[in-house]
């Protein structure tokens, strides 16, 4: 049984995607666009549209051009967004990574994806500078001003004058990387039409009280990096004229600060911080009265979290769902009284279909039967870079993309995610790859083999558990601290066990489902 929006169809409009954001700037030249939070210096949308001119000008005149690769390291700042467009008019790829890698994941991220330009910000330039060596990066830009490295305001001294460039809706404009369904990082493939047909897709699921209006302030803690700031934060919020208050890093006090102080009304949030708001004894400190409405998405959020906000803060709370592979948002919860099922992801977005899939038969499964969940549309991506195999194991031909996370759908068309399919482990909505782990511990001279996976915890969701077979001398807290000197702080190992045998199926392949029953059974 395949389903739809009961939110109807959608106009997709066929511009690039930074003439769709931005095609209301014109409008409201002295509004604020954006706004870094702790210092509240201002980006106003006459600016913002000023300057992403003047960089892709400069940048134009320093070789970079339509399919060229520019990376950007950096946490939530105004400017993010200006560099962020200023690829996308020239037709060139920005591949997002996320600021807490690693100098070798970095590396590993800007020589898959062939960048060529770097930006970042003085904290990070250290690793930057390193992956961009083994990467052969051609420029570092800055944020700031650091020693060996480009300012990145000398990119604001141009005439804005750069050769004109022909995009096509199917030209790619945008490759973060996600470990998809399973495996390491790859870089997803999504284009101009993805992008522009998702906005308006989520803007038409956020109907009625939830839609964003230029009297909206969005709170911008979602990293940009990540497809759900990036769309529904940095790219939505301009889109319809508000105002996004930016934070580079998460400390809950400055959170709650910054709520208060620019009168946040819609927070884009992920689980943890939800249930920070609904718990912590801080929160009562401070006058919230402004905040609206919270969307919550990269990972599940229950129901009783979310009851409890709602309880405890009086703004509605409604949540979506997709994956960097959607580019990323399918389903979107509607917010009206009576409308409210807490758990739920809701409907499916407009021009999107859906369906749930028996894992072992491939047959179409009814309501409240259990499956995989499946997904096809204009947002969903053209596929992962330089891996055909991987895109075959997600993107069929008939265009569905397997999403890996195990739904059921009611009789009114509201969806669930009740379990995942793939391996994937999302700690406080950050992707963790159990073979990425796996590899690093084996690594280790005293490991013989290990085993990774996801274990529930209330405030991160989920946390990364290994499971190590010994053959030397090691202790737990040995091996949890060789993982997390090699990996960004998010995936480090939390909980780990020693085993005597992995379990493995005939091929060799792990059975890490083994193990999470396992797991399961001791609660």
């Amino acid at each position: 049984m395949i389903h739809t929006s009961p939110y109807g169809e959608v106009a997709i409009p066929t511009t690039s995607f930074t003439q769709s954001v931005l095609a209301r700037a014109g409008e409201m030249p002295t509004k604020a666009a954006l706004i870094d939070g702790p210092s509240g210096r201002t980006i106003t949308y006459g600016q913002l549209v000023a300057a992403i001119r003047l960089v892709a000008a400069s940048l134009s005149q320093r070789g970079f051009k339509k399919g060229d690769v520019f990376a950007i390291y950096s946490p939530n700042v105004p400017e993010y967004a200006i560099a962020f467009h200023a690829v996308a008019t020239l037709g060139g790829i920005v591949t997002t990574a996320n600021p807490l890698y690693t100098s070798h994941e970095l590396a590993h991220q800007l020589q898959d994806a062939g960048a060529k330009f770097l930006l970042t910000v003085p904290p990070f330039l250290p690793q930057a500078q390193q992956a961009a060596a083994e990467a052969g990066i051609e420029e570092i830009f800055v944020f700031g001003e650091a020693e060996g490295a480009t300012p990145f305001a000398s990119l604001l001294q141009s005439d804005g004058q750069f050769p004109p460039v022909q995009i096509a809706p199917d030209d790619v404009v945008v490759m973060p990387y996600s470990s998809g369904t399973t495996g390491l990082p790859k870089g997803v493939l999504l284009t101009h039409r993805n992008l522009v047909a998702n906005v308006v897709q989520t803007d038409a699921g956020l109907a009625g009280e939830a839609e964003i209006t230029p009297d909206d302030v969005l709170l911008g803690i979602l990293p940009f990096f990540h497809i759900y700031g990036m769309i529904v934060v940095m790219s939505l919020a301009l889109y319809k004229g508000a105002t996004v208050v930016s934070m580079p890093r998460f400390d809950l006090e400055q959170f709650l600060e910054i709520n208060q102080k620019y009168g946040v009304t819609f927070a884009p949030l992920a689980p943890p911080l939800v249930l920070a708001l609904a718990k912590h004894p801080l929160v009562d400190k401070y006058d919230l009265s402004k905040l609206r409405l919270i969307i919550s998405g990269a990972a599940p959020l229950g129901a009783e979290v979310e009851e409890a906000v709602i309880a405890r803060l009086g703004c509605a709370v409604t949540q979506g769902y997709g994956m960097t592979e959607s580019s990323p948002v399918i389903h979107i919860r509607p917010v009206p009284a009576g409308m409210q099922k807490p758990g739920s992801i809701g409907w499916v977005v407009p021009d999107t279909e859906v369906k749930i899939v028996d894992v072992a038969t491939g047959a179409e499964l009814g309501t409240h039967e259990t499956g995989e969940l499946w997904a096809r549309g204009p947002q969903v991506m053209k596929g992962y870079l330089n891996n055909p195999q991987a895109t075959r194991n997600t993107l069929d031909e008939e265009g569905w993309l397997h999403t890996g996370d195990i739904a059921l759908v009611d009789d009114e068309g509201y969806f669930y995610v009740v379990d995942r399919l793939k391996e994937l482990i999302k700690y406080k909505g950050y992707q963790v790859a159990p073979a990425e782990l796996e590899a690093v511990l084996v690594g280790h001279p005293a490991v013989a083999d290990a085993a990774v996976i996801g274990v529930a915890d209330e405030e991160a969701g989920e946390i990364p558990k290994a499971f190590v077979v010994l053959k030397g001398e090691a202790t737990a807290d040995e091996l949890m601290s060789y993982v997390a000197e090699r990996v960004a702080p998010y995936k480090k190992l939390r909980l780990l066990e020693f085993i005597e045998q992995v379990p493995k199926s005939s091929s060799g392949k792990i059975l890490r489902r083994m193990l999470v029953d396992q797991e399961r059974a001791k609660k």
